[in-house]
Formats: C-alpha cells, sequence, structure tokens
C-alpha cells in the first residue's frame, strides 16, 4: 500500500511471534536495533535436544513437525497415537509458540476457558484456570502440564530455528536443516510454525536515531518498569490495547498513536475457582464437541433475522443481553446481515459507539475512538477485548496522538517529531505494529518445492493453497493454522485440532494404502483460491484493509486469506477431498 506516511500500515495485534525484523525496500529483515527476548526454556533435553551446539545431529524419523506451539504439540501427539515416529524443531527455547514470546505487560489470550485448550482428556482432567481469560503467566504453566503429562520433551529440540527444507523424489523423502546444525530426514513434513509468526517493525524516519529504550511488544523484557516514565506507544490493535490498560497505570505519560480505533469489546473477565471447572469437566466432550461443529469454536445463537427486520426496541433489547455476556458474545450471536448489510452494520456500530462513550467521556478522545462516522465496517477487522482501556484512555496522563491528522516526520534523539511540527520526548517508546501475517513464517525457513523454487518466490504475488493444508510442488508437506483457512475468524485451539486431525488422517490413509506422496495439484489450488475469494466478496470484508489481507506489510499483496464459511463447513469440505483423493496427485509405494 503506497503511502507518503510510514505509519500507514500500522495494524498492531497479538499472536506468535519470532525473532526481531525491519522493513527495507518493503523487505523484512532481522534487526538488532530492537530489544530481543532472552532464552527462557524450563528445560533442556542435554545439549543436542536443545540446540546449544553446532555440531551437525542428524534424525531420521516418519514425521518432522516444525513448532512446538498448540499445532506442534497437538500433531506430536496425534502422530505419535498412529504409530509413527516424530521430531520435532523448535525455534524457542520451550513450549508455548505465542505464549513463549509473548510476555509484554497485560498479555492475555481473548478466547475464554473452558474453549481455550485442547481436547485432550489426560490433559484436561488435573488442570484448572484461574481466570476466563487466561494470562501469559498462566499458559506457559498450562504448556507445562501439558509437557509433563504427554512427556513431549523428549522428542523436541529447541533453539532449532529451520532454515533448509528439501524434499528428494526419488526417495521420497524430506531433508530439513536448522541454524544450530540438527538435520532430520522424514516422510512427512508437518508445518506449525504459527499464523501471526514473524512481527512487523516499519521502516520508521530517523529510528536508529533514537536514544531511549526501544521495544517491539512481540519482545518486551519482562523487567522493564515504566513506572514514573514517558512512554510512547505506537499501534491500537489488541497488543496495544493490552499494553495500553497496563502502562496507562503506571507511566508518568503514556501517549499512543494511532490511524485507526479497534472497536473493542467488553472482556468480562473474572475468577474462576477449581470447584466450579472440576464439576463443568463432566460436560467437556460435549462443549468441545459443540465448539467444533461452529463457525468459529465457539458455540453461539447468532439471530436468524436481519438487524432491521425487527423492531429498534427488540434489536437493543439483544445487543445489550450480549454485550453483558462478554467476551465475543456481541460479535458471535448477531443478527444474519451483519456482515453483509451496511446498513445492518450500521446499527450495530451506533450500539457499540454508544457503549463505549458512555465510558470514554473525554470530548476529543471520543472524536479518535468511537467517532460518529465508522472508519470501518463493524468487524472487518479484529475485535479486540478490553476490561478498562476507555477509562484508563479518560486519564489525564494518557494522551491520544491520530496519525491522520498529525503523521509522523521523523524519530529524533528524545522522541517522535510530527510533521506539525510538535516533538514528543519519550524515556520508551513500545512499537505494537503487528506481524507479517499468514506467510511471515513459511516464507521465511527455505522451504523448496520439487523445482527448487523457494516458497517465498511462488508466493510474492499472491497465496495459493488446497484446502489452507497442503501446497502444489510440496509433496508430504502439510500445514496447521494457515492461509487460506478459517484461521483469523476461529478460537485457535479448535482449528488447530481440526486441521491437525484431518491431516493425521489423511496421512493414516496414505499409510494403508501404500502410498509414497501426495500433492496438491495446482486447478485444486486455483480453484479453491477461487471459492475462497468468491465468498468474501458477498460480505463485507473487502472494504477493510488489515493484517487479515497482508496490507499491513508494504510490497505484499493484499488478498483475502480466510476462509469464512466455518469451521465446520471447512472440516467437511477438507475431509471430503480424501475419498478418491480429490484434487491431489497421488505416487504409489
Amino acid at each position: 500500500m503506497a503511502t507518503s506516511d510510514p505509519l500507514s500500515s500500522l495494524e498492531g495485534d497479538m499472536l506468535d511471534v519470532a525473532p526481531g525484523v525491519k522493513v527495507v525496500n518493503g523487505d523484512i529483515k532481522a534487526t538488532d536495533h530492537l530489544e530481543r527476548l532472552p532464552n527462557v526454556a524450563n528445560g533442556t533435553n542435554g545439549s543436542m535436544q536443545n540446540g546449544h551446539t553446532n555440531e551437525t545431529v542428524k534424525h531420521q524419523c516418519d514425521v518432522l513437525v516444525v513448532g512446538a506451539g498448540f499445532s506442534g504439540i497437538t500433531a506430536i501427539h496425534r502422530f505419535r497415537k498412529l504409530g509413527l515416529k516424530v521430531k520435532c524443531f523448535e525455534a524457542g527455547g520451550d513450549f508455548g509458540g505465542v505464549w513463549y514470546w509473548n510476555r509484554y505487560p497485560g498479555a492475555r489470550v481473548d478466547s475464554e476457558a473452558p474453549f481455550y485448550q485442547l481436547n485432550i482428556p489426560e490433559v484436561y482432567r488435573d488442570f484448572t484456570f484461574t481466570q476466563r481469560f487466561p494470562g501469559h503467566v498462566e499458559l506457559r504453566r498450562y504448556m507445562a502440564h501439558i509437557d509433563n503429562v504427554l512427556e513431549l520433551r523428549k522428542d523436541v529440540t529447541f533453539d532449532a530455528q529451520v532454515i533448509s527444507a528439501v524434499f528428494d523424489e526419488a526417495k521420497g523423502l524430506w531433508t530439513v536443516k536448522t541454524a544450530t546444525g540438527h538435520e532430520a530426514t522424514c516422510k512427512y513434513l508437518m508445518l506449525a510454525s504459527g499464523l501471526l509468526h514473524r512481527k512487523y517493525t516499519p521502516d520508521l524516519p530517523g529510528l536508529d536515531r533514537y536514544k531511549g529504550k526501544l521495544v517491539h511488544s512481540a519482545s518486551y523484557p519482562e523487567d522493564l518498569d515504566c513506572t514514573g516514565k514517558k512512554v510512547g506507544l505506537v499501534g491500537a490493535g489488541a497488543t496495544a490495547v493490552q499494553i495500553t490498560q497496563e502502562l496507562g497505570k503506571e507511566a508518568k505519560e503514556l501517549t499512543v498513536f494511532l490511524r485507526r480505533p479497534s472497536y473493542c469489546l467488553p472482556m468480562g473477565q473474572r475468577k474462576m475457582t477449581e470447584e466450579e471447572q472440576t464439576q463443568w469437566k463432566s460436560f467437556y466432550p460435549s462443549l468441545f464437541s459443540s465448539g467444533r461443529d461452529s463457525r468459529v469454536g465457539f458455540p453461539a445463537d447468532p439471530k436468524p433475522q436481519g438487524a432491521l427486520d425487527v423492531s429498534a426496541e427488540e434489536r437493543n433489547a439483544w445487543f445489550e443481553n450480549t454485550w453483558k455476556r462478554g467476551g465475543f458474545h456481541y460479535q458471535l450471536s448477531a443478527y444474519s446481515d451483519t456482515l453483509i448489510n451496511k446498513e445492518s452494520n450500521r446499527v450495530v456500530y451506533d450500539f457499540w459507539a454508544s457503549k463505549v462513550r458512555e465510558r470514554l467521556t473525554d470530548p476529543k478522545k471520543q472524536a479518535i475512538m468511537a467517532p460518529k462516522e465508522p472508519p470501518y465496517f463493524f468487524g472487518t477487522k479484529r475485535n479486540p477485548l478490553e476490561n478498562d482501556y476507555y477509562e484508563v484512555l479518560n486519564q489525564s496522563n494518557v494522551q491520544l496522538v491520530d496519525l491522520k491528522a498529525s503523521p509522523l516526520k521523523t524519530f529524533e534523539e528524545t522522541g517522535m517529531r510530527m510533521e506539525d511540527g510538535v516533538l514528543h520526548d519519550f524515556d520508551v517508546v513500545v512499537l505494537a505494529t503487528g506481524f507479517d501475517s499468514f506467510t511471515g513464517s513459511l516464507t521465511t525457513m527455505g522451504l523448496k518445492n520439487t523445482a527448487g523454487v523457494d516458497l517465498k518466490d511462488l508466493w510474492k504475488d499472491g497465496v495459493h493453497t488446497f484446502l489452507g493444508l497442503t501446497i502444489s510442488g510440496f509433496p508430504n508437506m502439510f500445514m496447521s493454522y494457515t492461509p487460506q483457512a478459517p484461521t483469523a475468524l476461529s478460537n485457535g485451539t479448535t482449528i488447530i485440532e481440526a486441521q491437525v486431525e484431518t491431516i493425521v488422517d489423511m496421512v493414516a490413509k496414505m499409510e494403508r494404502e501404500n502410498v509414497k506422496s501426495i500433492e496438491a495439484k495446482k486447478d485444486a489450488e486455483a480453484q479453491w483460491k477461487k471459492a475462497l475469494t468468491d465468498m468474501a466478496n458477498m460480505t463485507l470484508l473487502p472494504y477493510t484493509s488489515s493484517w487479515w489481507d497482508g496490507s499491513n506489510i508494504p510490497g505484499k499483496k493484499a488478498e483475502g486469506m480466510t476462509y469464512i464459511g466455518g469451521i465446520n463447513n471447512y472440516e467437511k469440505e477438507c475431509r471430503a477431498t480424501m475419498d478418491g483423493w480429490k484434487g491431489f496427485e497421488v505416487v504409489a509405494a
């Protein structure tokens, strides 16, 4: 998206992250100017297993999993149950993916318990959360519990960033190498590297001149104390919302720079007792089943009518009902035409804005955060959850800078100089500037197709997959939490389990049928992409640019990358292809 404003593409958000990057002439590159998160592994497997060696360590396995977050953990467990030998390479120092890396103030998941956990009875039987929406510390405790119950660590190599993956057609095997000298040969390659893995730092003018503390939210130092300091926060997505809620209470001054407000929904956070959860565990199988057979991973009760098909009194009563439930219920239990009818979308926005204005009473801040005219259609970019975000914004020590009205000119040694000449001095600048969505983790690990072409070059003009699970030219390579699937619009663990379990069943079928390899056909990819685009074009989604379409990254092709038909329909479509291997080239052993 070409623009003269260097902050024009900022859409910070919270999900999977990796080491620091910087955009130079449209390319995402590493930068040492940002703070890095230290290795904080809680355990080791010996020097060979945790990656601290320059000596080549070779593994032979049936399945190699890349990534040890929820996707990787699920894959390790499910493939093991299939009787296959599994190994995993993880770039971080321990399990967790997003929750290994994300340690900024206020970091927590916006999927509620009990749905944000794996449907593995031996795991959930003896674990309880303390809050409806668990924080990052508790989620790392949960990851450690999973590891302990399933004994995952023995098959995982940490601090092992994949830098090369090549397929030998004659042998039908992948060879995968890491930056720390590990190497694995496998029949099946399972990529579980995250939806938003590669953090993004814009090429901001004068950034290297700034002498204060500069951090990216994705690698936030846990010991950073902003008490009594002047802090600048760039971004207004889910991550920035969570950081604002915390830093606004401790910083002497907090200035938030944004281009568009997020339409935040009330989280409805509360404590959860062990007794309460123990009693509910009898219902977990039914709850998980309902979530899996839903559109987004949470059972919901959307209205079958359009928003304008009922009276204003009835409509507002329903809005109030779903608003009080907290979480995403205001969005998930909406009227049927909210995302396809502009007039219906407007009444949803107007109710939301009225709720925000009740709490954010400063007129100037109201005009920025809940303007009378919506800057984009409701629900067409991520709706973060908040606890007291608007109360914090109301504080006198918190200021808002609308970057459309006052663009950034340059960083200087002490802070940020705006085009209108105003200089904002800061002790600390926090960049909550988002991620290279969907593709960032996949295009930076040296994946080569059978013709020797890197995936980053194949996708430079747009993403192509079949089912969001496979890619033409990459036999026996599978992906989870991916582009061209319902990932951006789903509870993470639900779509992960739907995808991984489908892939595991595909592999089981291949083993039964003595298949050497399967590979997506190009025409199947084209048809899948067209179907996704046609569905999205029937809605209001294409009207809004965000990380959902990749437009937050300069030079990246903006395109819809989400299957919007729901998890339940998506999984049915994927599994239907297994009957006769529709859309696949099959090579017999």
